[in-house]
């Protein structure tokens, strides 16, 4: 599965590489998964098979990392990911506290061996952790480095709820605990930076937007126009199939798209990662439209590396992840303007401050199947509406969510970051 922010993170390290900064990317738990060349760290920390067993079996607490090394190497962690350790929130509660715990919990071992072997590697000027749920490391980082630590938030609430009560109230309360160890928080939005403050209750002047940004390289310079592109009329999915991404709103929205709002040709075409839970969701959102006659314009196409993927938004004249929870980044609908796609998108999250500065797009009532199905009417009967959106998006998703844009705004917060740390920079 290619990682939302795994993407973003991996992007980012890419261009501050590319401009000469030093920057070490570790990955955590398993290896990055990203669709561009991969900058991270060959070593994988907190390996997922190591903290799933010390988490279990006491007796793998105390392993010697030598013999640890076996399963934390990349490929084996790849060939049980996603088999053997579960990566469903409401069997991990115990694992998530326990890691949220630091140096009292049961992963203690993970914890002082990527400490020591920091310590081999040149100081940093500061570290910055992927997501609240690490926050945990951040007091014992900062004692063993003397440098500020930040933390990226970028929908980890997400897993927080879907968690058991119980483990939920109290991987929060850790967190909630943990936050004055974080010298600075890096939400990727407006409506996250708002929502976060509340959610971790910490003061919004803890908190500056670092914004998503990607690369378009591959991405068309000069977008079709829509005398370049032929019947079907095709509607676009590319996101992870879950219950939470909404593809059952959006399949619901074509079945009135085509029986009642007059498109007489179209198509529903669905990429991204279905996680082996979700396979009879997807079977159910299937079915649904086989037994209303439109199985055959519905395509799962499954995971696509980039270069698929870009092809596959091509292909498209309108793109929609209709979430059911407010998404604090919408990764996907910034790679379908980039692609000449426009969007039709949920007024909730990320998704109003997105379209507001790029354009390319269009938002409805969350939740309302029947209002995107209004939406995606309207523009199959506008096609100069869908043209300038789609010129607006392409421009503005340019202009506001390009990497380089990204690296501008990190290399500021964190030079702001280090300089009220009252820390003297080591590069």
């Amino acid at each position: 599965m290619y990682c939302g922010s795994c993407l973003r993170d991996n992007a980012l390290a890419a261009e501050l590489i590319a401009r000469g900064h030093q920057v070490l990317l570790l990955p955590l738990y398993t290896p990055t998964l990203t669709d561009e060349r991969n900058v991270s760290d060959g070593h994988v920390f907190y390996g997922g098979i190591s903290v799933y067993l010390q988490q279990l079996l006491p007796l793998f607490r105390k392993t010697p990392h030598f013999l640890d090394r076996l399963w934390d190497t990349p490929s084996v962690i790849r060939a049980f990911a996603g088999r053997t350790v579960s990566v469903d929130p409401a069997q991990l509660g115990a694992l998530t506290i326990s890691v949220l715990q630091g140096e009292n919990g049961h992963q203690r071992k993970e914890l002082h061996k990527l400490i020591a072997w920091l310590r081999t590697q040149p100081l940093p000027d500061l570290v910055v952790l992927p997501n609240s749920l690490l926050i945990g490391l951040a007091a014992p980082l900062r004692a063993a480095l003397g440098r500020p630590v930040c933390c990226t938030l970028q929908g980890e609430d997400l897993f927080l709820e879907a968690l058991p009560p119980a483990q939920r109230d109290t991987a929060l309360d850790l967190i909630r605990r943990c936050t004055n160890d974080v010298d600075h928080f890096f939400p990727v939005s407006e409506y996250y930076l708002d929502f976060m403050s509340d959610y971790l209750e910490v003061s919004q002047d803890r908190f500056d937007v670092l914004p998503l940004g990607m690369n378009f390289e591959g991405y068309p310079k000069h977008q079709a126009t829509l005398s370049t592109r032929s019947a079907p009329f095709t509607v676009g999915y590319l996101a992870r199939v879950a219950p939470e991404k909404g593809l059952h709103l959006l399949a619901e929205a074509y079945r009135r798209l085509r029986e009642h709002l007059g498109v007489t040709d179209a198509r529903l075409e669905v990429a991204g990662y279905l996680a082996p839970q979700h396979r009879s969701y997807l079977a159910e959102v299937e079915q649904h439209l086989v037994e209303r006659g439109l199985g055959r314009e519905f395509a799962y196409r499954g995971v696509l590396n980039r270069d698929e993927k870009i092809e596959f938004l091509s292909t498209l004249d309108v793109l929609s992840v209709p979430s059911t929870y407010p998404d604090p980044k919408g990764i996907s609908v910034l790679e379908a303007m980039a692609g000449g796609v426009p969007v039709v998108q949920p007024g909730h999250g990320a998704f109003p401050e997105i379209l507001e500065r790029t354009g390319g797009g269009i938002t409805f009532e969350a939740n309302r199947s029947d209002l995107l199905a209004d939406q995606l009417a309207a523009l199959y009967c506008q096609p100069e509406r869908m043209e300038q959106l789609r010129m607006q998006g392409a421009y503005g998703v340019r202009k506001h969510y390009s990497v380089s844009r990204m690296a501008d705004r990190a290399v500021e917060l964190y030079g702001h970051t280090i300089a009220t740390a009252g820390i003297a920079a080591v590069s």
